[in-house]
């Protein structure tokens, strides 16, 4: 069982190369994001597949961590992309100066 797990884990690995080619080669940063996330869950999934066929709990935990360090990482890009990156100190979307709907006289 230890052989088809670490057999598993070496896959995970393989298919986690593969995403670093997309990311560096993505065409728009919404691919290198899903890349990304492909890293982390693949790292995650390698981990414990690891932990599990050497019998270290210690692996399960970083690959948790892992886990939760993704997720705030996509939380952060999906963030970033809808407010364009660009605010005022008040956290509103800068708009030249006026509100919509009001008259400048």
């Amino acid at each position: 069982m230890t052989e088809f797990l670490l057999a598993a884990a070496v896959f995970v690995l393989g298919t986690v190369a593969l995403g670093l080619v997309r990311i560096l080669r993505g065409p728009t940063n919404a691919d290198r994001m899903l890349a990304a996330q492909l890293l982390g869950t693949g790292g995650v999934a390698a981990l414990l597949l690891l932990g599990v066929a050497t019998g270290t709990s210690a692996l399960a935990e970083v690959g948790l961590l892992l886990a939760l360090l993704a997720a705030f990482a996509s939380v952060a890009f999906v963030s970033g992309a809808t407010s364009g990156g660009h605010t005022t100190s008040g956290g509103q979307a800068a708009r030249g100066g006026e509100e919509p709907g009001r008259d400048a006289g």
